[in-house]
C-alpha cells in the first residue's frame, strides 16, 4: 500500500509505503487543491483517517485507489471550525484484516465521504441539497454522528431537501453487500423542523420497501430482509402536516455484512 500527499500541481508533499499500515506527518498549512491518494490492490478495504479532522473511516477501493480532496470554501462548513487550518497534519491508512470484516456492522458509515464524484465507498448522493450548502449535503447522513437538535452548523449537519417533493437520497456501497436493517434518525429541531411520516427504500435488486416514521429524534428501524444489494435509495417521502417546510435527515445507518465471494 502507498499513501501520497500532493498539492494542486501534483507535487509530492509527503509519501510512504508499507504492506499494512502507514502514518504520515505533513508540516504544512493546507492550500487549495491539496489531496491525499491511497494506492492498494483493487478491492481493498482500508481504514483512513485525517487526525483531528476526519474520524477513522472504513472505505472500499474497487479500483485500488482513493483520492481525498482537502475541503475548502463552502465545503468546510460541514466540519468543525478550524480543523483544516493547523500547521501540522497527520494522515493514517491501514489495510483492514479479514477478521475486521466479519459479522454485522454499519455498512453505510463513512466520515471521509466527499461531495461530488469519488473513487471510494460507501458514497452518498442526492438530487437536491438545500441551497447547495455543505451543512445540508447528502454525505452528512453517513458521517457517523447523530446529533440532531439543531441545524445549519457542525455537528448538526444534515441532508436538507430544499422543500422538494421529489427528493431522493442514495447510498452506493461500491460492491455487493448483505443488508439486514437500517436506522433513520430525523433532524429534530422542533418546531423549526417538520418530519416525514412515510417513505420508500428502493434497492438495487429491484425491491421497494415502504416504511412509516414518527415525530421523534430517536433512531427509527426498518427491516431490509437480508438482501444482497450494491445500493439503496430513499424516495417518495411524505411530509407531515406540520406548518414547517423543513423535514431533514440527520443519519442513515445500514447494518449488514460483507457478501463475500
Amino acid at each position: 500500500m502507498e499513501v501520497l500527499v500532493l498539492n494542486a500541481q501534483g507535487e509530492y508533499l509527503a509519501q510512504g509505503s508499507h504492506p499494512q499500515e502507514i502514518s504520515l506527518c505533513v508540516d504544512r498549512v493546507w492550500e487549495e487543491g491539496d489531496r491525499m491518494e491511497i494506492q492498494a490492490d483493487p478491492g481493498s478495504h482500508v481504514a483512513f483517517r485525517l487526525v483531528g479532522a476526519v474520524l477513522e473511516s472504513r472505505v472500499y477501493l474497487p479500483q485500488g485507489r482513493m483520492t481525498w480532496r482537502v475541503p475548502f470554501g463552502e465545503h468546510r462548513r460541514g466540519y468543525q471550525d478550524g480543523v483544516f487550518e493547523g500547521k501540522r497534519q497527520v494522515v493514517t491508512a491501514r489495510l483492514l484484516e479479514a477478521a475486521e470484516l466479519e459479522g454485522e456492522y454499519d455498512l453505510a458509515r463513512n466520515p471521509a465521504d466527499l461531495r461530488g464524484d469519488t473513487d471510494f465507498y460507501p458514497h452518498c448522493t442526492a438530487n437536491v441539497e438545500t441551497r447547495d450548502e455543505s451543512v445540508f449535503a447528502a454525505r452528512n447522513v453517513i458521517d457517523g454522528l447523530r446529533l440532531n437538535t439543531y441545524h445549519g452548523e457542525w455537528p448538526f449537519e444534515s441532508w436538507g431537501i430544499g422543500a422538494r417533493e421529489d427528493a431522493w437520497c442514495k447510498i452506493d456501497f461500491g460492491r455487493e453487500v448483505i443488508v439486514n436493517r437500517m436506522a433513520l434518525t430525523l433532524r429534530a429541531d422542533f418546531p423549526h423542523d417538520a418530519y416525514w411520516v412515510a417513505g420508500h427504500v428502493v434497492t438495487s435488486d429491484g425491491a421497494e420497501i415502504a416504511y412509516s416514521l414518527e415525530k421523534t429524534g430517536e433512531r427509527q428501524w426498518i427491516d431490509l430482509g437480508d438482501r444482497k444489494v450494491s445500493w439503496l435509495r430513499l424516495e417518495r417521502m411524505q411530509k407531515s402536516d406540520d406548518p414547517s417546510a423543513f423535514p431533514s435527515l440527520r443519519s442513515w445507518e445500514v447494518f449488514g455484512t460483507e457478501a463475500g465471494e
